[in-house]
């Protein structure tokens, strides 16, 4: 039985699809890991500017009736056997919603396989169902269990003793708390956090609250921003009263962390997160995370 035709609406299933050498037939416009997803058409566009200040991605979002279009072209040519998107979020993102509309209206037999992660087993649990969808069952509970075992080693490395309060920030103007996964992740990475449950929406935290929980590590990992627009517009976060009096940046334990390879993609990556985590709780634990540019995944920056 030949391979189903695979078109994937979001970097973290293009990773996900590339784990089980299953290859996509076309991705996101953002779809860029691993490096040859870069070399497949894209199958939507983006209507908005997204390298700017987080104000003006704002100001954009407010004013856009639509931040994707599906490009139905490209659909109708790849006469698709699956098309993955997802649920979690219509700015993230692609969702389930416009992809629906896309098939019915060109009449395409396909079957639209929609993830909506909030946790990690439920990331584990989508390596799972796209395994099967794709015929590679045994190659994604291979994967899971290695990813496992990983999370495992993190969770028993992690010192007794000192938990310290966390704050991972995914959005920067207004600021929001880091929630679906990432409140686990900090948990197993021995970490404190208290801002929001795991598996919650991640959602804008008023800053006087911020202030009052007093985060010992703060993480800035706005969702969508590389390394180097994060570090652009860190001055979002500086400028706010009582920035300089929080334990993370009298100690110097603020992190700029690649939010949008790591932190927010819900994929085989989120345990690269969890490792990238434990350094920046423990480093005395935890070794400076082996990439080939560390400083281009997280880099402490007060």
């Amino acid at each position: 039985m030949s391979d189903p035709t695979v078109v994937s609406l979001l970097p973290s299933a293009t990773e996900i699809l590339y784990a089980l050498d299953c290859e996509p037939a076309a991705v996101s416009h953002e779809c860029d890991y691993p490096p040859a997803a870069r070399e497949k058409p894209a199958a939507n566009r983006l209507l908005i500017d997204p390298d700017v200040s987080s104000d003006e991605i704002n100001d954009q979002l407010e004013g856009a009736s639509d931040v994707y279009e599906i490009r139905r072209d490209v659909l109708r040519e790849i006469d698709p056997d699956i098309v993955v998107t997802q649920g979690v979020c219509d700015v993230c993102a692609v969702d389930e919603i416009l992809v629906e509309d896309a098939v019915r209206d060109l009449g395409l037999d396909c079957e639209i396989l929609t993830t909506d992660p909030h946790h990690l087993d439920d990331v584990f649990g989508d390596i799972e169902r796209i395994g099967a969808a794709v015929g590679r069952d045994e190659r994604a509970s291979d994967l899971v269990a290695d990813l496992r075992e990983r999370v495992r080693a993190v969770e028993e490395r992690v010192p007794d003793g000192e938990r310290p309060r966390t704050l991972v920030c995914d959005w920067m103007s207004p600021p929001m708390v880091a929630g679906h996964w990432v409140p686990e992740l900090v948990e197993k990475a021995g970490g404190t956090y208290g801002l929001t449950d795991p598996g919650a929406y991640s959602a804008p935290e008023d800053w006087d609250d911020i202030v009052a929980f007093d985060p010992e590590v703060f993480v800035a990992a706005p969702c969508g921003f590389g390394m180097d627009q994060t570090l652009d517009n860190l001055d979002e976060l500086r400028e706010r009263a009582g920035w300089q009096d929080l334990s993370a940046v009298e100690s110097g334990r603020v992190f700029a962390v690649d939010g949008h390879h790591y932190v927010n993609r819900p994929g085989p990556r989120l345990v690269d997160t969890l490792e990238l985590l434990a350094w920046c709780l423990h480093p005395d634990a935890f070794e400076t995370p082996d990439r080939a540019d560390a400083r281009r995944v997280a880099r402490q920056v007060a």
